[in-house]
Parts: structure tokens; C-alpha cells; sequence
């Protein structure tokens, strides 16, 4: 779905989904497989990254801090 099938949304379900970036999808999929003690530390590292990116965004300005 499109943000603007989101927004314009008429209760429709769409017949099919597609995600843009499959590789991700692919990718996060055969991490799920794996066990724990090596799923962590990438699902750690993912997450660590994502906390950088949201820090230095709310820095420049580009988010806002909510409270």
C-alpha cells in the first residue's frame, strides 16, 4: 500500500501488498532463522544504528523531542 492508499484509505483491503525494498525483507527473514546467540547481536547492532541515526536527527533538528 502507498501513503496514499493509506490516506485515502476507502476499507478496501488491497488484494496484494508489495514492499519495495525486498532484499531487507529477505534479509530479515533469514535472520529470524538463526539462533539467538547469533541473532542478538545483529538485532543489538541494528538497533544501536537506528538509536545513532534518531539521536543525530533529533539534533539537527529534523525530529522533534515528544514528551
Amino acid at each position: 500500500m502507498t501513503t496514499d492508499q493509506i490516506i485515502n484509505y476507502d476499507g478496501k483491503i488491497p488484494k496484494e501488498v508489495v514492499i519495495e525494498d525486498k532484499t531487507i525483507v529477505e534479509q530479515m527473514k533469514l535472520i529470524q532463522q538463526l539462533d539467538d546467540d547469533k541473532k542478538n547481536p545483529l538485532i543489538k547492532i541494528i538497533n544501536s544504528m537506528l538509536t545513532k541515526k534518531r539521536m543525530k536527527d533529533l539534533l539537527d533538528g529534523k525530529i522533534k523531542l515528544a514528551l
